[in-house]
Order: C-alpha cells, then sequence, then structure tokens
C-alpha cells in the first residue's frame, strides 16, 4: 500500500464525493433551502501576506454574486468550476442533458460578468 500520504489523499477525495453527491440528492428531493443564510465568519478570514485589500474585497464580492446566482445555474457552477466535475459527470449526477448543463454554466457566467460590471460602474460612481 501506499504511504499515509497519499492514502489520505484518497479518502479526502472519496468524502468529497460523497459529500457532494448527498447535497445534490438533498437538492433533488427538494428539502434543501435555496439559501440557508449569511456566508460564514471564517470565508472572510483568508489571510495570505502576499494578498492585497483589493484582492480580499474581490473573493468577497465574487462569493457574494455567485450566491445570487440562480439555484440550478449555481449547482452547475460551483459543479463545474469549484468542484472541476466535467459537463459529462455534472449530467450524471443532477439528471440533466449535457447541453443544459453546458448552457446554464454559459448563463452562470454571463450573469456574473454582468453582476461584476455593474458593481464596478457602482464603484466607479462613488469616486
Amino acid at each position: 500500500m501506499g504511504d499515509n500520504a497519499d492514502n489520505e489523499k484518497i479518502l479526502m477525495g472519496w468524502l468529497k464525493k460523497i459529500m457532494i453527491n448527498t447535497a445534490i440528492d438533498e437538492l433533488r428531493k427538494g428539502n434543501m433551502i435555496p439559501e440557508i443564510g449569511g456566508i460564514p465568519d471564517y470565508v472572510w478570514e483568508i489571510s495570505d501576506e502576499n494578498d492585497n485589500a483589493d484582492q480580499l474585497i474581490l473573493f468577497k464580492d465574487l462569493v457574494v454574486l455567485i450566491k445570487e446566482l440562480p439555484p440550478a445555474y449555481r449547482v452547475v457552477f460551483n459543479l463545474y468550476i469549484i468542484d472541476g466535475y466535467t459537463h459529462s459527470e455534472i449530467s450524471d449526477l443532477i439528471k440533466i442533458p449535457i447541453g443544459t448543463s453546458k448552457s446554464m454554466l454559459a448563463r452562470a457566467r454571463i450573469l456574473l460578468q454582468k453582476s461584476i460590471k455593474k458593481m464596478e460602474e457602482v464603484k466607479l460612481c462613488r469616486i
């Protein structure tokens, strides 16, 4: 068998897959509330000596904008962009055609781009 580091990576990948599939099952059952509340405080405490204040603000704004996406778009966006699933895997997980997964991701990106542009315009108007 491999060393402990390899076993830990395998276990963490397995746990991640189980958690994602369980969450998708709950979404499918309709038992999950679309938004459960605010963003936890620990998300804002990400610190890196190389990060500057502008990057941290952009990160916070981006998390908020992602949470504002329609639930179906947000699920596909998170699975594809954040979790690294392929459109084929997403199709199997949430029982939608591959083309639907692709179009939902494209629409989510367009909505995020529009939201970011709108946010930038508001910030420029304040200056």
